[in-house]
This record gives structure tokens, sequence and C-alpha cells, in this order.
């Protein structure tokens, strides 16, 4: 399609410059195609929180492959934590340290930094590869037909492309254009997340604790997570609780330091409260196989086992693979086909995702008799039978394995 005097001329528009997006588009451009990204908040947006801290293995690998560089500097600077650990009321069930946690590959097998690095490094890599990312774009209305897609922002410019893979987040203004609807359940109780930064006079030994019903915090779960700079403390709430009085600065602090140590009382950066929703988009992809779905925009995870931003990341390189092979081809049955293809992938990989961070879910939060039962003989048998520690420590992240990666996959 051509352009217009208000936009410019690009085979693929990418509405959102977060994870997900800014990955379209350097997938895109690795594979030759021309591609803009329209950004709803300003250059200078605050993105606070250290969000999406725990990168993937598989992810670094997709991101070095399409932005030589970026995969090894999101490795080097965050931490690979080797100890992991599991308490039972108080009672140690489970312990591990690994003498080689991020394997012996080129890459690690994760991971741990806060999100805005990731963010300003793939902006880097953006201006590096010399893809425009257009800021205080918000898109107002989509339009796509047989032929392509015409995008209009608030502010009036339109913009006209061969396709549009939309990574506008969880309030995705291109998901409600192409008509998709979310589907799925919140969570029942609600969390308090804290970041918490470092003592660097004296800090703590680098390892993943879960907690669960930790005594000292009125048999509430705990989760404790380093990453590059700070910690990730993670307190569910009881259905009873008003989770933003925890979240008030002297409750959260005194949380803090009971939970990580006193000297980290004075050093919480971000407190944030949620009820994590359990959804998917009804579609992932219009009615004419031009607009392609990617990360929040068509689905929500209980951050349980980190598939938020990863399942995104993995949306955008099969949305940009899907995309270079319908733009290469001259018979618009074969491109219908490959978008189909990449909706029918991704919509059976976030199924398998929202299942996975369901059942962890379910285990936290579930009050059956049987699941309790289950951890109170596995907390008991953990002194003589290492498998029982180690279920428990397993277990509040959902099941082992990946989703499919082919339509035919059982």
């Amino acid at each position: 399609m051509g352009s217009d005097e208000s936009g410019s001329e690009s085979s693929v528009i990418v509405t959102g410059a977060g994870p997900t997006g800014m990955t379209a588009a350097l997938a895109l451009h690795a594979r030759g195609v021309p591609v803009t990204i329209l950004e709803a908040d300003p250059q200078d947006r605050e993105r606070p929180g250290s969000r999406a801290i725990y990168i993937h293995g598989a992810t670094l690998h997709t991101l070095e492959q399409n932005s030589p560089g970026l995969g090894k500097k999101l490795a080097d600077e965050g931490i690979v934590w080797p100890t992991r650990r599991t308490l039972w009321r108080g009672k140690q069930v489970f312990e591990r340290t690994y003498s080689n946690p991020g394997g012996s590959g080129e890459l690690p097998h994760f991971t741990s930094l806060p999100q805005v690095w990731t963010e300003d490094y793939m902006l880097e890599a953006l201006e590096d590869a010399g893809v425009e990312v257009h800021w205080d774009s918000p898109v107002e209305t989509v339009e796509s037909s047989l032929d392509g897609v015409r995008v209009e922002t608030e502010d009036g410019d339109e913009w006209e492309a061969s396709y549009l893979v939309g990574a506008d987040g969880a309030g995705s203004t291109v998901r409600k254009q192409i008509g998709a609807e979310f589907d799925g359940e919140e969570s029942k109780n609600s969390f308090v997340i804290a970041d918490v930064e470092e003592d660097p006079e004296n800090p703590r030994r680098l390892e993943r604790v879960f907690h669960y019903d930790h005594p000292t915090v009125d048999g509430r779960n705990v989760l404790l997570v380093p990453f590059q700079g700070g910690w990730r403390v993670d307190i569910q709430c009881k259905e009873t609780d008003d989770p933003e009085r925890l979240a008030n600065d002297d409750v959260i602090s005194n949380l803090v330091a009971t939970t990580l140590g006193e000297r980290y009382r004075d050093r919480v950066s971000w407190v944030s409260t949620y009820q994590f929703l359990q959804v998917t988009a009804d579609r992932f992809i219009d009615d004419h196989r031009r607009v392609l779905l990617a990360g929040e925009a068509a689905h929500l995870f209980a951050p349980f086992g980190a598939r938020g931003m990863n399942s995104g990341i993995a949306d955008a390189d099969a949305a940009a693979s899907a995309i270079t092979v319908a733009l290469q081809s001259n018979v618009d049955s074969v491109r219908r086909a490959e978008v189909e293809q990449y909706a029918a992938l991704r919509e059976r990989s976030a199924a398998w995702n929202k299942d996975a961070a369901g059942q962890a879910l379910e285990y936290l939060q579930g009050d059956s008799p049987v699941t309790k039962a289950k951890k109170r003989l596995a907390a008991a048998a953990s002194d003589h039978w290492e498998r029982a520690g180690e279920w428990l420590d397993d277990a509040p992240y959902g099941p082992h394995g990946s989703p499919p990666t082919s339509v035919g996959q059982y």
C-alpha cells in the first residue's frame, strides 16, 4: 500500500513500544521488512517498578538472533541466582544450590534484571537498526481490508501498511478495533509487590526463597526474588485483607523488614497491588488476516513461571516470521494461511500458558482439602524424602515444560 501525506510508507506497523512491540520490530527488521512503531506514551515516559524481571534462556536466544548482541547484553547486565529455597511455616523443606546455574552455553538459562533496563537496551538496538519509534501516537482507529491496514492516531495522523502487529498492552485499542474480546478469570486474592533496593554494604545471599504461610507475617505466602540492584517481595494477601492497607508505607516497610531483614526497612522503592487476570483474546487476528495481536494485547497471565513478557516476545518473533513469508508470497491463500497459522500456534501456546499459570495460582490460593493435605504431608516428609520438598519448591510456579511449538503437537 502507498503512503499518505500525514503518515509514512511501511510494510508493517507495530503498535506499542514495550518488550513485545520492540521485539516484533527488531524481528521484522532482521528479516528485511520495513517497520514503524507507534507508541502512545511520550519519549520521556516513566516506567516505574521492576515488573517483568525474569528472562528465560529461550527469550535471550530469540533476542540475540534478531538483534545480535542484545541477548548477551541483557545476560551480562542481569544476575543468575544460584540457590532456590522453600520454607513451610518457618521450617526449611528444600534447598538446592547449583554450581553452574546459568549453564555452560553462550547464553545462560535465565537472567534477572528490571524490565526498564530490558526496554532501554531494546530501544538502543532499535536506534542502531534505524527503526523509528513515533512517540505520543496513541491509536484511535484501525481499519483492515483484503489489501492492508489503515491506522489513524488520536492527533489525526493516518498510516497505511500491509500488516499490523497489535502489541499495545492490556488495554489494547487494536484488540477492541478488530472486535476481539478477553475471556477468563481474575484471581481471588490480591497480591502486594514491592521493589527493595539492595544494601550494598551488606548484600543478601543470592537466592530465590518461597515461604508457605510465613509465620511472622500472619501466615501469608511470601516470595523473595533477587534481580540486578534489588529484590522483589511478593506477598499474597488473604481474602479478608485490604491490599491498600498492606501497601501503606509503614505497613510494607514492616513486612519488608520482617521478610528480608531490618536493614531493608527504608529501602522500598516501589509498591503495587494486583489481582491477577487469567485471560486470552477470543481470536488473535482480524477477519482479513492483516492484524496480528501479540503479548498483553492477546493474553494476560498470573506471573508465576514468568510467562507474561517471555510469551509476548515469542508471539512477536512468530508474528514477524508469518508476516515475512506472507509478504513474499504472490498468492492470497498462502498469505492468509501464514497469518492463520500464527494465530493457531500462539492461541494454543497462550492456552497452555494460561492453564499452567492457573495451576500455580490454584495451588497457592485454592482451599481444596486435598491440596492442603498434600502440602502438609509433603512438608512433613521433606526431612526424609527430598522429592517431597522439591515438589513444594516447584509447585508455586506451575508445571515444567514449554508451550507447544506447532499446532499439531499434543
